[in-house]
């Protein structure tokens, strides 16, 4: 058995190259319009949305409480001295999503994991983009 050192992240932060941080603004991009979009048929309450909601059993309200928590935390993830904080909490709103599609037992592939895909874009995307997260999960053993 051998003893691993633990390296603390360095003082300073690495750069993100520029074909790196082009990508990650393009794939953040993409995350950002469909979740846009997502929350601005929440606020219009379309009839898919209602629908959708009465299946999940949500009240008549849920569908706005759930557009503005959306922008919130679009906003919080676009800033980026706060971009892991809108990470995280876009996180937990997937997760929500993930446990009402397995509560209504939709397909697997196409329904519950796809909010889990869309998080792994919005990590990605802040990752490709920000050497901080890359540095607080790093791919790779240092």
């Amino acid at each position: 058995m051998t003893a691993h050192q633990i390296v603390a992240p360095s003082a300073g932060t690495a750069e993100v190259s520029s074909r790196a941080r082009r990508a990650g603004l393009v794939v953040t991009g993409l995350v950002v319009a469909f979740l846009l979009f997502d929350a601005v048929i929440h606020l219009a309450n379309i009839e898919t949305v209602r629908d959708s909601m009465a299946e999940y059993g949500f009240p008549d309200y849920a569908p706005y409480v759930m557009g503005v928590v959306m922008l919130v935390c679009l906003a919080l993830y676009l800033v980026p001295v706060t971009a892991i904080l809108g990470a995280v909490l876009l996180t937990g709103y997937l997760g929500g999503a993930v446990a009402c599609n397995i509560l209504t037992e939709q397909p697997l592939v196409s329904t519950i994991l796809f909010p889990i895909y869309v998080g792994i874009f919005v990590w990605g995307g802040l990752y490709l983009r920000d050497a901080k997260v890359r540095e607080v999960m790093p791919l790779t053993r240092r």
